[in-house]
């Protein structure tokens, strides 16, 4: 009995490996998603090259300059996607397969690119996931049309949900107004 258990409890610890999949497909998404944002801004900056032209009226100007500034707001929110796939795909990496010894060593690595546990990898997540939902909402709020005093309070509304959210995942972090660790031997 003793010998089954150790066989299959060795398969059982090295499914863990079917992870790699989603690694793989997640550092390819990631890729994917950083192109198409990078040509979006060759397409982009093609596009602005015209908005010196003498030619170009001034209600035409302003048309490419608020098309030019949704653009700007579509491809921050098209990296910050890529982003997240990237801390995704190194996280899930980590968590179930091995530390990523580069990064462990390395002065140039970032602190959000080194995962301790799966409430770290969803902490992460969910700060670039919160800054892509505020990049969406300003992208809204360009394009919104104001036809009379609600539609500024549900945008003041929203800004005011954006604000909370970010003050919320300020907090969590330390900074809520109590002392860190640091700042308390500091002022001893």
């Amino acid at each position: 009995m003793n010998l089954i258990e150790k066989i299959f409890e060795g398969l059982l610890w090295r499914s863990r490996y079917v992870v790699l999949f989603a690694v793989v497909a997640s550092m390819a998404a990631a890729i994917a998603i950083f192109y198409m944002a990078t040509v979006d801004v060759v397409y982009l900056v093609s596009h602005i090259l015209h908005y010196a032209d003498p030619e170009l009226t001034g209600e035409a100007r302003k048309v490419l300059h608020d098309e030019t500034i949704t653009h700007v707001v579509e491809v921050v929110d098209g990296y910050l996607l890529g982003t997240v796939m990237l801390i995704f795909a190194l996280g899930m990496y980590e968590l179930f397969i091995s530390d990523i010894d580069e990064a462990q060593h390395s002065k140039a690595s970032s602190a959000i690119l080194v995962i301790h546990s799966l409430d770290d990898l969803k902490q992460r997540l969910a700060k670039v996931i919160i800054m892509i939902m505020i990049v969406t909402i300003f992208e809204l709020a360009l394009k919104l049309k104001v036809g009379g005093a609600l539609d500024l309070l549900y945008l003041a509304g929203a800004v005011a949900l954006i604000g909370l959210a970010l003050y919320l995942t300020h907090a969590s972090d330390g900074h809520g107004g109590q002392p860190t660790e640091r700042q308390a031997d500091k002022s001893h």
